[in-house]
């Protein structure tokens, strides 16, 4: 089959995959691998050549970055259960101040979701927003926006969350995840500003019918008293400060090339796989007990929501490596002449990729998965490599997967039900800002790209 031949198979595999997961409510896991067999058979690959090119894939992405999905959401349910989340969500309160609730509640989220699943992470502060909305005497709405774009923001761009670490291995990023780290914090702050001025400018003018009367039932005291005795703020943070810091000071080692017996034993602790253990080890510290209730429930908890989010990966992974074993490739390298696909220019391709698969099919861990398949043997072939480009092109995927949450994301009926809004007050909420919160992510993308390259 032709280059053209193949571009066109390619785009109808993703139309398929879009289609069963939107309309047949198809797991993504069983319609990328549905997808990988299709553009296999179809492109004229052996056959079996076809089931090495899934298998391989699958396996290869799972060798490099599958550990680190699995402690990372460990990790997160422990803050979870253990109330460290809702520990971190007091420090920053304090920090802050009541006067800016908004702010705080952005913050709170945006710290939260680095571990935590946004979904999670909302049901999790949600009475403690509604009750920081009662005691600051603003509308539940604004406190809504601010909890759920601050969650979204870290939820797409910055690692230990699956998605981007699913999109550095997918296009052979993995040894820059401190760099990618860094750069999702950089381009995480323009974007949870974004979603607090929305908050406050718009959220405030939306009325939730019978806010009142609920947020009589809420009061910040009892909430924190009702969890029990809670962590320290130290052993609450601990879990997500040492990866990252363990991950960035091993970048730091490799970009500077130091050697020698000490920076070999950090770079062993910056590899990901270790410093997010060793983010597990220190989440024990946070278990009120150790029994079978923590160390095995707790844990198992994780393990089944690590889950699907390893299959959609692994699938992903099969997915980008059938394409990769087409002659796409060849076609692409002509492509790569034209200069709309070189330079910052080329982060188009991702953002408006994933863009359209975050609003086709309502994931966006399953777009960023997908997108990162898709643009992998393009990066090869135009010569887009090392750690700030393709650290670069993660943050443009994960824009692209924040535009926009609406009625087919699952994200978007947990902040609507958990704040009580309708269906029209959550479209100018929720989706208007994660529409902004995209547009502005990749705005960041783009202008970092022209500095740094």
């Amino acid at each position: 089959m032709g280059g053209f031949g193949l571009i066109v198979l390619i785009v109808l595999g993703v139309l398929f995959i879009i289609f069963a997961t939107a309309k047949w409510k198809l797991h993504p896991f069983i319609s990328l691998i549905l997808a990988s067999f299709g553009i296999g058979l179809l492109a004229g690959l052996p056959l079996l050549d076809v089931v090495e090119a899934v298998n391989g894939g699958f396996g290869g992405l799972m060798s490099s970055i599958g550990l680190v999905i699995v402690f990372g959401t460990v990790i997160g349910i422990i803050l979870e259960k253990s109330g460290a989340a809702l520990r971190m969500a007091e420090v920053v309160l304090r920090l802050v101040g009541e006067k800016r609730p908004q702010l705080a509640m952005s913050l709170i989220g945006s710290i939260v979701s680095i571990p935590v699943f946004c979904d999670s992470g909302y049901v999790i502060l949600s009475s403690l927003k509604k009750a920081l909305a009662k005691r600051a005497k603003v509308a539940v709405a604004s406190m809504a926006v601010a909890l759920a774009t601050g969650l979204f923001a870290t939820h797409t761009l910055v690692p230990p969350t699956p998605g981007p670490i699913a999109a550095a291995g997918n296009i052979g990023a993995e040894n820059y995840l401190g760099t990618i780290i860094l750069m999702g914090l950089l381009i995480a702050i323009p974007t949870i500003i974004t979603g607090y001025i929305w908050s406050v400018k718009v959220g405030t003018k939306i009325k939730i019918e019978g806010e009142d009367k609920e947020q009589a039932a809420y009061d910040y005291q009892t909430i924190i008293n009702q969890f029990g005795e809670m962590p320290s703020a130290a052993k609450s943070f601990t879990p997500i400060v040492v990866p990252i810091l363990l991950i960035g000071f091993g970048s730091v080692i490799t970009f500077a090339g130091w050697s020698g017996t000490i920076f070999d034993i950090f770079l062993f602790l910056g590899s990901p796989v270790v410093a997010l253990l060793a983010g597990v080890l220190f989440a024990f510290l946070l278990l009120p007990k150790f029994d079978e209730e923590t160390l095995s429930e707790w844990i198992g908890i994780g393990l089944k929501e690590a889950a699907p989010i390893l299959l959609i990966t692994g699938a992903g992974g099969a997915f980008g490596n059938v394409i990769s074993s087409t002659s796409v490739a060849e076609y692409i390298q002509g492509l790569g002449e034209n200069a709309f696909f070189s330079g910052a220019m080329f982060l188009f391709i991702p953002f408006l990729i994933a863009a359209g698969l975050k609003s086709a099919q309502g994931s966006s861990t399953a777009a960023i998965v997908i997108t990162s398949t898709l643009v992998a043997p393009i990066l090869v072939e135009i010569g887009i490599a090392g750690a700030v480009p393709l650290a670069l092109v993660v943050m443009a995927i994960g824009a692209g997967a924040m535009v926009v949450s609406h009625v087919n994301d699952s994200y978007f009926w947990v902040v609507k039900e958990f704040s009580g809004m309708s269906v029209t007050q959550a479209y100018k909420a929720q989706t208007a800002a994660t529409l902004l919160q995209g547009i502005v992510a990749f705005v960041f993308t783009f202008i970092l790209w022209l500095i740094f390259l």
